[in-house]
């Protein structure tokens, strides 16, 4: 049975904010802007240093957050034209296939390295930065836990 899949941007966007956020080097970085910036507000507070030290880890971490939770995502989604297609999706015990008049795309279960979940969607990752995204809305709740059990 075919299902069909349709990406909506917004929700799409949201998948990315997801996936850019969960990778490694991101949380690392973000743990350490953190860390500076309480570190800054502590010394500030006890005025062992200018605010201008302070003002930089700020500026720093709205801007990371700028980075990582609008512009990746939108640029990823400009750059990429998987998502404006219309996608039949089907999957069995052995893997599962995609098809779009543009192309398609097959894989099989074991090639799956690791998934997650976020609210919308499930994120298959088959290398450290190879992923795709399949959305939950048209997948009944039956097929949902079905892939859950082809994918453990």
């Amino acid at each position: 049975m075919a299902i069909l899949l349709q990406f909506n941007k917004a929700t799409v966007l949201q998948a990315l904010r997801y996936h850019f956020i969960k990778q490694s080097e991101i949380k690392a970085l973000m743990v350490i802007v953190n860390i500076y910036a309480i570190a800054t507000a502590i010394l500030l507070y006890y005025k062992k240093i200018r605010p201008e030290l302070f003002l930089l880890g700020s500026v720093l971490w709205i801007v990371l957050m700028l980075l990582f939770w609008y512009i990746l995502p939108w640029w990823f989604y400009r750059k990429t034209q998987l998502f404006k297609y219309e996608w039949q999706f089907s999957f069995n015990q052995q893997g599962a296939n995609m098809v779009c008049p543009q192309g398609e795309a097959a894989w099989e279960w074991a090639e799956v390295k690791h998934y997650f979940e976020s609210p919308g969607f499930f994120h298959f990752y088959f290398g450290p930065k190879s992923f795709f995204i399949i959305p939950k809305e048209p997948i009944s709740f039956e097929q949902q836990h079905e892939i859950r059990g082809f994918l453990k």
